[in-house]
């Protein structure tokens, strides 16, 4: 949906669930079915690479799964559960403290990489 350029120079874009909690919802709704990514692209009113991204990455936390073209969630409803409670506690804690701030982070970042990112090949 698009947004006047004031909304977009004042950085009052409007907020709302993001393509992936977009998605997971979607295919809680209806665990017992299967969809194509046009297919959930169209229900979300959503990119379909943006939904193909999100999908990319929950099946990376195997929070859905993919056979052939269709994706469906995951029938591990625990792991499901523990991803929607991790969520909240960010989002509320994101809330309470403002959240992380990218300038900051990366100031404070050390300037060598940890041991487990260096590559040891």
């Amino acid at each position: 949906m698009p947004v006047s350029i004031d909304e977009f120079e004042s950085g009052d874009l409007p907020q709302g669930p993001s393509v992936p909690e977009q998605v997971v919802a979607y295919l809680y709704t209806h665990r017992d079915q299967a969809f194509t990514r046009g297919e959930l692209a169209t229900a979300l009113d959503e990119s379909p690479n943006s939904v193909g991204t999100a999908l990319s990455r929950l099946k990376q936390r195997r929070l859905v799964r993919h056979r052939g073209e269709y994706w469906a969630i995951t029938d591990d409803e625990q792991r499901l559960r523990d991803a929607y409670d991790l969520h909240t506690v960010s989002e509320r804690l994101d809330a309470e403290d403002g959240g992380i701030d990218p300038a900051e982070w990366d100031a404070t970042a050390p300037e060598t990489p940890h041991p487990s990112d260096q590559d040891t090949t």
